[in-house]
């Protein structure tokens, strides 16, 4: 109830968990902070919001330093993603204003996208007659670590679904570009253990230079072995029953399947590092959201399109 409470009890939380690996003794002290903030964070206190170039420049700050995806460079850049062929909306609490606790990023396409540097860069086009069929969510950030394990991204997809189709009739396609943060990782893992038989050793010799990422030329012969490992990677590997990809066990949760891979996604250092430059589309299909979250739930199962599905399963 004391002024600027809740906002100590969060910063608690996020101190605590940050102390958790080097004093077990107090996970039981965490446990207890998580239960009272899950009652104060549920969805019945969670305000939707558009964010704008006309939202309060200390909110627009924050999503600057906030953002943990694809880091927004500077005004400039902000302006881009919140032009008028993109939206950004967000939860808000009433005891902690101007504290975004999430925000996702949304393009307004003509089909899917494959590529983050060309749908964050380019540069709206005012004469385009085409109107937009597809809303790509190309990033989620939650904002307060101390309510990690919290879960607000589920609602907040739903909300953004529902608010961008009552304002664009014409939308019919949900579905996300996103990061596969631990397929580099696992992929190092594997060929410490075992090499598949379709890699050869001059793939192998590729993949340690450093100039393949530069240059399309270069990486080109990686293509297809990397697609082959990628898929299995997400409709396959768990740990222990959960997709082994943290962004995968999110979407897939919520009910969405593994549409198209896409090679050279994300090309900054960061996707070169973490997923081999390859992002991934999750669709959100209406029709199929429930069966598909149903079967996640019930037995594990990873809905796909076909397309995903033969690639998974090609070992030839």
């Amino acid at each position: 109830m004391a002024p600027g409470g809740t906002t100590a009890i969060v910063g608690m939380r996020e101190l605590i968990l940050s102390r958790l690996r080097d004093h077990p003794e107090i996970k039981s002290f965490e446990r207890d902070l998580k239960h009272l903030l899950s009652s104060w964070f549920n969805r019945g206190f969670l305000q939707f919001e558009r964010i704008d170039w006309r939202t309060p420049a200390v909110v627009l700050e924050k999503l600057i330093a906030y953002e943990a995806v694809h880091e927004i460079q500077g005004w400039d850049d902000l302006r881009r993603r919140l032009a008028d062929d993109r939206r950004c909306f967000g939860f808000f609490h009433p005891a902690l204003p101007d504290e975004p606790l999430i925000f996702v990023e949304v393009a307004l396409t003509q089909g899917l996208a494959g590529q983050i540097q060309n749908l964050i860069e380019t540069a709206p086009d005012d004469q385009k007659d085409e109107k937009p069929d597809t809303a790509i969510f190309y990033s989620i950030s939650n904002c307060q670590a101390g309510l990690a394990g919290i879960s607000f991204g589920n609602f907040l997809i739903k909300q953004v679904a529902d608010a961008v189709q009552s304002e664009f009739a014409d939308i019919k396609q949900f579905a996300t570009l996103s990061p596969i943060p631990g397929f580099r990782a696992w992929l190092d893992d594997v060929l410490v253990r075992d090499t598949p038989p379709f890699l050869s050793e001059d793939d192998l010799d590729l993949l340690q230079r450093c100039d393949w990422r530069s240059s399309e030329l270069i990486r080109q012969p990686l293509k297809t072995p990397l697609m082959r490992l990628c898929a299995p990677y997400l409709v396959e590997e768990k740990s222990p029953s959960l997709p082994f990809d943290p962004v995968a066990r999110f979407h897939l949760g919520n009910g969405a399947s593994v549409e198209r891979l896409n090679w050279s996604g994300d090309l900054s250092e960061k996707g070169i590092d973490q997923s081999a430059g390859i992002m991934v589309n999750y669709l959100y299909d209406s029709d199929q959201i429930v069966s598909n979250h149903e079967a996640y739930v019930r037995d594990g199962t990873i809905a796909a399109s076909p397309a995903v599905t033969k690639l998974a399963k090609d070992t030839d």
